[in-house]
């Protein structure tokens, strides 16, 4: 399991990498502009939407000396600001996941993979 650790007086706390990716992709999708997560295949170059119950294969969680780094594969809406939305997230996601977590967020990384027209 790989995770981040933290030490408190009344013991060690580990949350898994998956965990955090798993939360930080529902905050993602909340924000403006943001249609889901993707998944690219390397083979074909393809772009795929994925689906609510496999979002973190979109996101990629790294934890170096007690610190987070984020990397986000999103599809974002047509007509709408990339880099509008992409502040959004990342406004969004250091506040909400640093609350959650108790761990300081070094960087996110956001890669705009698609776009697409919504109903």
């Amino acid at each position: 399991m790989k995770g981040s650790s933290m030490n408190t007086h009344l013991g060690n706390i580990l949350i898994d990498n998956e965990v955090i990716a798993q939360y930080a992709g529902s905050v993602a999708v909340e924000c403006f502009g943001i249609v889901g997560m993707a998944s690219i295949n390397v083979k074909d170059g393809l772009v795929k939407l994925l689906k609510k119950d496999s979002m973190t294969r979109g996101i990629n969680v790294e934890v170096n000396n007690n610190k987070l780094t984020l990397n986000f594969h999103v599809i974002v809406a047509y007509g709408v600001s990339i880099i509008a939305v992409s502040d959004n997230l990342i406004s969004n996601v250091k506040y909400k996941v640093e609350e959650f977590t108790g761990i300081e967020i070094e960087k996110i990384n956001v890669f705009v993979e698609d776009v697409r027209v919504i109903d």
